[in-house]
Parts: structure tokens; C-alpha cells; sequence
């Protein structure tokens, strides 16, 4: 029997190239700003606890561990340190009092705010190295790009599932009906 040629898919070596491009550049990102984090004693590991809360809400300390890849008495000391610093607080489950659920602090909140503050900060300095015609091109682009995504979601409704799926919905539809 024959063994199949694979086809090759048209574009394939260019959107590798724009994957890897797409990768590092939200990499870059990410990482802005959470250097003054870890010079106060927060470090990265803390950050990623803090995305993942905003992210999922509250979660019991073995989703922690178990989303974290750590084993559940880790996470018991990273919660632990947490918490003294006020950034995550604990919780028992009105429902079984057995299990515990982590949620943001106030401090929590304030630090992501202030990730988010230096990422912009940031991003807006890379974006200002471009001349007008790449930043056209750009937000052509990331519009091409966020449309292709919506019509992928379309396409398979549950992609985005989970709690924050609406937000991301409401967030495009806030921008495409704001004024500009």
C-alpha cells in the first residue's frame, strides 16, 4: 500500500513564522512590568496564582495545584505566602466546609492593576518605534486577526466556554461600537 503524500497546506511555513512571531511578542508583553513585581518580593510564580485567579475566579487549593503543575502541599505554602503578603485570601465552601477556595485580595487586585498599568505602559512605547503606515498595518491586521477568531468561535461554539467566555464578547462588541 502507498504511503500518502502530505499535502502541503498553503501559507503553512508563513503562519509558522506568525506563530512564533505572535508567541514572542505576547511573551515580551506578559513579562513587562513584573520585574518591579519581583524586586518587591512577588515573584513570578505569585503573578501566574494572580492570572489564573482573575482568570477562573475562586478555585479550591488542588485546582491550584493541579493548573499550577505543582504537587497540592506546594501550592499550601505558595497560598501561604500569598496570603501574608494580602494578596490572595481564603475561604471555606458554605457548602462543605472541608474545602477551601482562594480568591483575590484587595492586594491581589492592586497588583494585577499595576501589572496592567506597566504593560501598557510598555506596549505603548513599542508601539510608538513604529512609523503611521506599520501602525496601520498593524491594526488592519489585529482587526483581520480578531475576526478570523470570532468567526473560529462561530464556527465551534464552546471554544471560549467557562466563566469568562462573555466577557470577551462584550469587550469586542464595547469596541466595535465605540466611537472613534
Amino acid at each position: 500500500m502507498p504511503v500518502p503524500v502530505p499535502v502541503p497546506v498553503p501559507g503553512s511555513d508563513l503562519i509558522d513564522g506568525i506563530f512564533v512571531e505572535l508567541h514572542r511578542s505576547m511573551s515580551l508583553l506578559k513579562c513587562a512590568g513584573t520585574g518591579r513585581l519581583v524586586k518587591q518580593g512577588i515573584s513570578m510564580t505569585h503573578v501566574h496564582v494572580l492570572w489564573l485567579l482573575e482568570e477562573h475566579g475562586e478555585l479550591t487549593m488542588s485546582r491550584i495545584a493541579e493548573l499550577s503543575d505543582v504537587s497540592l502541599s506546594n501550592a499550601t505554602g505558595l497560598i501561604d505566602r500569598m496570603e501574608e503578603r494580602g494578596l490572595v485570601e481564603r475561604t471555606r465552601d458554605p457548602e462543605d466546609r472541608r474545602v477551601v477556595r482562594v480568591g483575590l485580595a484587595d492586594g491581589g487586585r492592586t497588583t494585577l492593576d499595576e501589572i496592567q498599568v506597566v504593560r501598557a505602559e510598555v506596549a505603548r512605547a513599542f508601539l510608538e518605534r513604529l512609523d503611521e503606515g506599520q501602525l496601520q498595518r498593524l491594526q488592519a491586521s489585529l482587526h483581520d486577526f480578531r475576526t478570523a477568531i470570532q468567526a473560529e468561535a462561530d464556527a465551534h461554539p464552546g471554544l471560549f466556554e467557562g466563566h469568562h467566555a462573555h466577557a470577551h464578547v462584550e469587550q469586542t462588541q464595547n469596541r466595535e461600537s465605540a466611537p472613534r
